[in-house]
């Protein structure tokens, strides 16, 4: 097969052939040596990758894979670049992912797999003449295959896009947390003429983004059925149970009269533009509404008085905002110290810093010092949401997040994830309480507080103590008037 014509393939008899056989087995059928993408001996993958493999195939080599966080999306991923080269001899997988610490996490699984990825990020002279080397060597017949994992940026630059066009039809494209490569540039950037595409990610709607949505499912494909939801990950044992506590956090009086004007003046932008996703106006306001309930005053004396009791406690994550909590002064500090200091200094927790700023070489010293105990807690904010794994977190505590459901999803997924160690998980949510508003924007409210609400009470549902957390809710629900949450 010197040229790969997609039409041409019978899928249904390559999924079925995968069905047939497992990948374990069939990896005997050919000769293996460095850098051919062949499934580990000690793995044994579950019934759900098998059976998101086989879908994937039946829908002729395209598709996005829904699939909850933490439930082995890398995995399930590189089994299907091993059985396209088991069946039609691929030979290139591009890895796009939004960070890179995800390049070195899929580099550590593409070693298991038998491949030697170049990694290409930050600078051209790191990566680009290997990479031209090595496209030579495929399109010569010289090199079976090769594995590239990219960052967003670098996909998007020059020097990658310029040698994007020499990759060969039998190449596999892979967006990792796709819902970031509906974004116009990225997608824009996407090349045509690679035909197998693979998108992988627990939520890859866009929030607020439709057309955004419309075009990663137009190139990648369709959300593949069924998907992987945290139920089934919980039942099948990819995730751990776990228990979850809302903690209900007022207002202050001058915050509650911030939020009323904000409120009203969101109300006011959505009558004036009925599309969110356009609409400038109305995305500033709702983020300076999210701050301002991300930072809430309150958050600090609640976290005082749950950690108080819980000072034997180990590996606990804390979820911070990015804005400023006031502590008795004029003067503003930002959560992330506020929090910090209140275990540190007032409890005697030991905790440490884990940010965007952190150098890559000391967030592996915190994690290996959380792992051992050293660390008592790591406080966080948002550089553990998409794609971390620190399976040891046994607790967490989240102050703050956005209304984007993808951050509480992700953000729940890092919490479950399976350790030898842990048998279940605890999760405390602080959730603020809504200030009465007026009679006139109360409706507007209501509609904007309903999706937040039924996810709360989804993730209560699925809990060990889920009578207990959906009593705790149903206070708001009765409040709002929020009975129908459809």
């Amino acid at each position: 097969m010197s040229s790969l014509d997609l039409q041409s393939i019978d899928w249904q008899k390559l999924a079925q052939g995968y069905l047939q056989q497992k990948l374990a087995e069939s990896v005997s059928s050919y000769n293996i040596r460095p850098n051919y993408p062949r499934l580990p001996q000690s793995l044994q993958l579950r019934d759900y990758q098998r059976q998101a493999v086989a879908n994937w195939l039946r829908h002729r080599g395209r598709g996005t894979l829904k699939m909850a966080t933490g439930s082995g999306k890398t995995i399930t991923a590189l089994a299907i670049a091993t059985e396209l080269y088991r069946q039609i001899n691929l030979q290139v997988l591009l890895v796009i992912c939004p960070y890179r610490h995800l390049v070195s996490q899929w580099a550590k699984e593409c070693q298991r797999f038998n491949l030697n990825p170049i990694l290409a990020f930050e600078s051209v002279y790191n990566w680009q003449n290997d990479l031209a080397g090595q496209l030579y060597g495929v399109l010569a017949q010289q090199q079976p295959f090769l594995t590239i994992i990219t960052t967003n940026s670098t996909f998007i630059s020059e020097g990658f896009q310029s040698q994007l066009g020499f990759f060969p039809d039998r190449s596999l494209i892979v967006g990792d947390e796709v819902h970031n490569l509906g974004a116009p540039r990225l997608e824009a950037c996407l090349p045509s003429h690679i035909g197998l595409r693979l998108g992988l990610s627990a939520t890859p709607e866009r929030y607020f983004d439709e057309e955004g949505t419309d075009s990663i499912m137009e190139y990648f494909g369709a959300i593949l059925q069924p998907e992987f939801t945290l139920a089934d990950a919980i039942t099948k044992g990819a995730l751990v149970p776990y228990n979850y506590y809302p903690i209900l956090v007022e207002l202050t009086p001058p915050e509650s009269l911030i939020y009323g004007k904000l409120t009203q003046r969101i109300g006011w932008a959505i009558s004036q533009n009925k599309s969110w996703s356009d609409n400038e106006t109305l995305t500033s306001l709702l983020m300076r509404r999210s701050r301002l309930i991300g930072a809430a005053t309150n958050k600090l004396p609640a976290l005082y008085e749950l950690m108080q009791d819980r000072l034997d406690t180990n590996h606990t994550l804390f979820y911070c905002g990015d804005g400023s909590v006031e502590s008795g002064s004029s003067n503003y500090r930002r959560q992330l110290a506020a929090v910090t200091r209140i275990l540190g200094r007032d409890l005697g927790y030991r905790v440490n810093t884990y940010t965007a700023e952190t150098p890559v070489a000391e967030r592996e010293k915190l994690q290996q010092q959380f792992e051992k105990g050293e660390l008592q807690g790591l406080v966080a904010i948002r550089c553990l949401d998409e794609g971390v794994d620190i399976p040891c977190i046994q607790h967490a505590v989240i102050l703050a997040s956005t209304g984007n459901p993808r951050q509480f999803i992700q953000r729940r997924g890092r919490i479950l994830r399976p350790h030898p160690q842990k048998q279940q998980a605890n999760l405390f949510d602080m959730i603020v309480v809504p200030p009465e508003v007026d009679r006139e924007v109360l409706d507007m409210e209501r509609n904007l507080l309903r999706k937040e609400f039924k996810r709360f009470l989804e993730f209560a549902d699925l809990a060990k103590n889920r009578v207990e957390a959906t009593e705790t809710l149903a206070t708001l629900v009765t409040k709002y008037g929020l009975t129908s949450l459809s």
